[in-house]
């Protein structure tokens, strides 16, 4: 079973910035055979504020001839609570009657793959608190298929007992939480993307992934991590274990998020210059 992850597209109708890096990797996609593809979120510029960022990116995925899989991220439906644009109830819900949910579990071939919505994490709230009982469920009842999971939010950046690493990755106790669960239910595979660095690594028995973005690397804007600087894909082969493969997509254009980001994402970039 071929797995093609796509993660952080950062589509808009109106900022096209990124629009041009579709086509290639769609191509890629097509050419892949491909059983299926994961999207592990920032699908939109701005769909946490914007119904049709998410409307018209949508729209794009819908060319995939493969079946697709989607969670979302930051952008896609907020962060955390003392930030700009918080998770909350209409921004889920709009994500959720576009898109059709904001998790899933597929089972295949002998194998389970279990997407979980990263933003919900380090709220401490009945939705978190939701998703930790659906994830604990749905690996209790994988009845010998082995596990991935498939999340915007890496678990962590430089370790796993790491603090809090703000907005990068998965607050600590959260972290602690998904940790256990992953150790108790053999999870082959941690796949994730958000921090546009492609790296793989290992914890315990479980390979990690981060895609590739396939719309920007970022320069010097925020500290180096482990890793590279690439746009493409991942390639996930399952048997019986999970080989993965981060390909540079030919076509795409690595653009520089440092040289657009007062024109993508004017916030952010006041924050940056006032710190």
């Amino acid at each position: 079973m071929k797995i093609i992850q796509i993660t952080d597209t950062h589509f808009s109708p109106e900022k096209t910035h990124f629009n041009g890096n579709w086509a290639p990797l769609l191509n890629f996609i097509e050419d892949s055979g491909a059983d299926l593809v994961v999207h592990t979120g920032d699908l939109t510029v701005d769909g946490a504020d914007k119904e049709a960022d998410i409307t018209f990116s949508m729209e794009l995925m819908r060319q995939v001839t493969a079946p697709m899989l989607i969670v979302p991220g930051n952008h896609d439906v907020g962060h955390f609570a003392h930030m700009d644009q918080p998770v909350n109830a209409e921004r889920l819900a709009r994500w959720r009657r576009i898109v059709g949910g904001d998790r899933f579990v597929e089972d295949a071939n002998g194998w389970r793959l279990v997407g979980l919505n990263a933003l919900l994490l380090g709220h401490e709230d009945e939705e978190e608190e939701a998703q930790f009982e659906w994830l604990r469920t749905a690996f209790e009842e994988r009845d010998g298929r082995r596990l991935a999971l498939f999340s915007h939010k890496p678990l962590f950046v430089d370790a796993l007992d790491e603090g809090d690493t703000g907005y990068w990755s998965v607050r600590p106790a959260q972290r602690k939480r998904l940790y256990d669960l992953i150790a108790a239910h053999d999870v082959a595979l941690f796949a994730s993307g958000h921090l546009h660095w492609a790296w793989q690594g290992r914890f315990g028995n479980t390979a990690i992934t981060w895609g590739p973005s396939a719309a920007f690397v970022i320069d010097k804007i925020e500290r180096e991590m482990p890793g590279e600087r690439l746009v493409g894909a991942v390639v996930h082969t399952f048997a019986d274990d999970v080989k993965s493969e981060i390909v540079a997509v030919p076509g795409m254009t690595a653009h520089v998020i440092d040289e657009v980001i007062h024109e993508v994402y004017p916030r952010a970039a006041k924050k940056a210059a006032a710190e």
